[in-house]
């Protein structure tokens, strides 16, 4: 099965783990006790993030540690960025507009307020003849 990087971050669990082995790097014992889980759902979680490219396991003796490869994650931040500059763009063309309706709405108010002063004005000449 092939699996890719979004795959690893639509879990919660393997978010966390990444974030935990991001600085240092964990034994899977070590990782596991993070979590409320059994260490072969763990076992699990750390196969699909090395299947998408986001750990390593490397042996030192008897051990076997997880270390972070996050270059992966570039093509998540790419898609977003595509996305993030769309409705960047949307978002600014709503401001515009907005600041436009605003604008028409300050100019109406206005000639409404100066029309009524001038009919008041109008109207007190009138019965004040």
């Amino acid at each position: 099965m092939r699996r890719d990087v979004f795959q690893a971050i639509a879990d919660p669990t393997r978010r966390e783990i990444i974030n935990l082995i991001t600085h240092n790097s964990l034994n899977i014992d070590s990782v596991a006790e993070n979590f409320d889980v059994s260490r072969p759902a763990i076992s699990k979680h750390i196969k699909i993030l090395q299947e998408c490219g986001l750990l390593v396991i490397k042996q030192y003796g008897r051990e076997r540690y997880c270390e972070a490869k996050l270059e992966k994650l570039n093509e998540v931040s790419d898609w977003v960025e595509q996305y993030r500059k769309f409705w960047t763009e949307k978002l600014d063309s709503l401001e515009e507009y907005l600041k436009i309706l605003q604008a028409k709405s300050t100019t109406e108010i206005t000639i409404e307020t100066s029309t009524k002063s001038k009919s008041k004005k109008n109207g007190k000449r009138k019965s004040g003849k």
